[in-house]
């Protein structure tokens, strides 16, 4: 868990701590703790230039014109269906949401991983997510450097900067925050289409 925190505290610091930017919301006559969702999403396509099935060695042609080989592990099913010429499409996103939740709650936190293949038959492809949720406390406000100090769950410490000062305003110190990091890599493969 101690990885963990160290992880999600990294990306905080990436992310510039995304309390920031959040809006108290009135529901039902309560007021929800702030909450931001930070994403983006990577897409690159390669033409496959080249394979050796006994070796499960396929060469890719990247939009530059580069070219890297990559070795295909088994757990990669249909290989056999890829012909030079089809297009392999990867997409790599990730996620950061921070939510200032209520002292004490602690729920949430952990780790979990999903992998989706194709189907025997199908193109090649697949899904791999991975989402790690952490709790900290906020222990030390700095306006000056314009920094929070959290603590994790097992004592450990970070700093943490805050790109906008004005966010060190929605947080107190005993705050606690829920960090969940979403990564997701998905790879699908196409023919390439007859001219």
């Amino acid at each position: 868990m101690k990885k963990v925190f160290m992880w999600a505290s990294a990306f905080v610091l990436v992310l510039s701590l995304a309390v920031a930017g959040a809006q108290e919301k009135k529901a039902e006559g309560t007021a929800e703790r702030p909450k931001v969702v930070k994403e983006r999403a990577i897409t690159m396509t390669a033409t496959v230039e080249a394979i050796d099935l006994d070796k499960r060695h396929v060469t890719l042609k990247g939009p530059t014109g580069e070219k890297k080989t990559i070795t295909v592990g088994p757990e990669a099913r249909n290989l056999p269906q890829v012909k030079v010429g089809d297009l392999v499409t990867v997409t790599y996103y990730e996620s950061m949401a921070v939510e200032v939740v209520k002292p004490g709650s602690g729920s949430g936190a952990g780790q979990a991983s999903t992998i989706v293949r194709a189907k025997p038959g199908e193109m090649p492809g697949g899904t791999a997510i991975r989402t790690a949720t952490v709790m900290a406390t906020v222990t030390a406000i700095d306006k000056k450097e314009n920094t929070l100090t959290l603590k994790g769950p097992q004592g450990n410490t970070v700093i943490a900067p805050v790109e906008d000062p004005a966010n060190l305003d929605k947080v107190k110190v005993g705050d606690e925050l829920m960090i969940t990091v979403t990564e997701a890599l998905a790879i699908s493969v196409e023919h390439a289409k007859q001219k």
